[in-house]
């Protein structure tokens, strides 16, 4: 009887894990989607423009990521707040994540905006498309707030264990943002759809419509996002003061700060990583960018639980449930496994299909492909590490995985790099091959941290 009982609580907390999981996958689905279209659409006009766009992506990432993970010390706030049913602490918590919020968008809108026309000579963008790639970053990043916005707003509605939501607002804003580029990005045209020929209204603006398709979207986004979390049951910050609480500050920064760090440092690298591969050559560049675009579509099932991970052991954590949280690790783990192996296989094998959506040169579709085969096979390894990563930012454990990763990401990985790629005058096959390493180092780390139980705060009154 007791085995019986304890098979339908497994399956009720895999029911559990999936309720939380699935909008999250979906809205990143949706989002590698918008990005699949993005990439096609702008491939069509060349190697250069696909170039101009891509050289700059890890730039996205290194601000885009350093706000994820100051909203990381927020949500394990929020997640402790909710598992202990304290409503008023997490609506509080709310309310300097807005104030928050304002601080960091308008900062980063004056950074981002300033050094535009500097980035793309950082990043050895070639000289003859270095105008255009700073013209598109400086019109991507206008709407620097609404975008803070979307990321730290949905987060918080994430630790409240409303997925739906940010899925919903990222449905939009993605289809918001594939409706402007069609009518952006190409002149006006004639198209047959179906036997039927109908005339398309086109602006003609090429990579600056893919811009300002996308700087609109992020705006719809950030507004209706605002909106949503203003009228939340449960977390509304009204009501509530928004000048600097140090008891709320203090604790979410302290899980921040480590987080930012890590954030800041492994996408810092990943400039560096570009950098690095952008001198290699132009071919180089496309298909690097075009490998990266295919294969975020395989990390959603990774990130999806990752966020279903960090939301409830931080729950778990606030509720004191010694046993919840073991029982999280020995769910969360196996089917995390399970769905990269499966992502694994479909990348390695579907590598060369999607890659010729992007390009019409045989020589990017020969490299992408490449080198997209050899990171399938690391999937598994990839999914563990961030399933562990995701129960110590929901615990606000967060100064391991900046050590683990920074040794990974500049230890490994760029110094492999530098070493290949500077150093022997190797290829984008190498790079990629830096990059598996890292990962597989980092594995073996979170291997050792889950093993020790370094993860688990209740560990020690178990």
């Amino acid at each position: 009887m007791i085995k019986t009982e304890n098979r339908k609580t497994d399956w009720g907390m895999i029911a559990v894990i999936l309720s939380l999981a699935w909008p999250t996958m979906l809205e990143q689905l949706m989002q590698t989607a918008v990005q699949y279209i993005d990439t096609a659409m702008v491939g069509s006009l060349g190697t250069q423009a696909t170039a101009a766009v891509g050289a700059t992506a890890t730039v996205n990432w290194l601000l885009s990521s350093s706000i994820s993970a100051l909203s990381i010390g927020f949500l394990a706030f929020i997640a402790k707040s909710c598992g202990a049913k304290d409503r008023e602490s997490a609506s509080k918590a709310v309310a300097q994540a807005v104030m928050v919020t304002l601080v960091v968008g308008i900062v980063f809108t004056v950074l981002t905006l300033g050094l535009s026309s500097r980035i793309p000579v950082w990043m050895q963008v070639d000289e003859s498309i270095q105008d255009m790639t700073a013209k598109y970053f400086f019109i991507l990043y206008m709407p620097m707030l609404p975008r803070t916005a979307s990321i730290m707003f949905g987060t918080a509605l994430r630790a409240a264990g409303d997925t739906r939501t940010p899925m919903k607002v990222g449905v939009a804003v993605n289809i918001i943002n594939v409706v402007l580029n069609f009518i952006f990005i190409y002149q006006t045209r004639t198209v047959t759809l179906w036997g039927i020929s109908f005339r398309v209204y086109g602006m003609g603006w090429g990579v600056l419509g893919a811009a300002a398709a996308s700087a609109i979207a992020f705006t719809v986004g950030g507004i209706y996002i605002t909106a949503v979390l203003w009228k939340h049951p449960v977390i509304s910050p009204k009501g509530n003061r928004f000048a600097p609480d140090r008891k709320i500050l203090i604790p979410c920064l302290k899980v921040a700060v480590p987080n930012m760090l890590q954030r800041f440092g492994t996408s810092l690298g990943y400039v560096a990583f570009a950098s690095m591969i952008n001198s290699v050559g132009e071919i180089a560049t496309a298909a690097h960018t075009i490998a990266n675009t295919v294969e975020s579509a395989f990390y959603i099932p990774g990130f999806g639980m990752q966020t279903a991970a960090a939301t409830l052991a931080g729950n778990a954590y606030g509720a004191k449930d010694k046993n919840n949280m073991q029982r999280l690790a020995k769910m969360f783990i196996p089917l995390e496994i399970v769905l990269m192996i499966i992502s694994g296989a479909a990348l390695y094998l579907s590598a060369p299909v999607l890659v010729d959506i992007f390009s019409d040169s045989s020589e990017v579709i020969s490299l992408g492909t490449r080198v997209l085969r050899m990171v399938a096979l690391s999937e598994p390894f990839y999914g563990f590490s961030i399933i562990v990563e995701g129960f110590m930012m929901g615990v606000g454990r967060t100064k391991t995985p900046f050590a683990y990763n920074i040794m990974g990401m500049w230890g490994v990985r760029i110094v492999g790099t530098f070493i290949c790629t500077q150093l022997f005058g190797l290829g984008l096959v190498s790079a990629w091959a830096c990059m598996i390493a890292h990962n597989l180092f980092v594995f073996v780390l979170y291997m050792f941290c889950y093993i020790k139980g370094k993860w688990n705060p209740l560990k020690e009154d178990l």
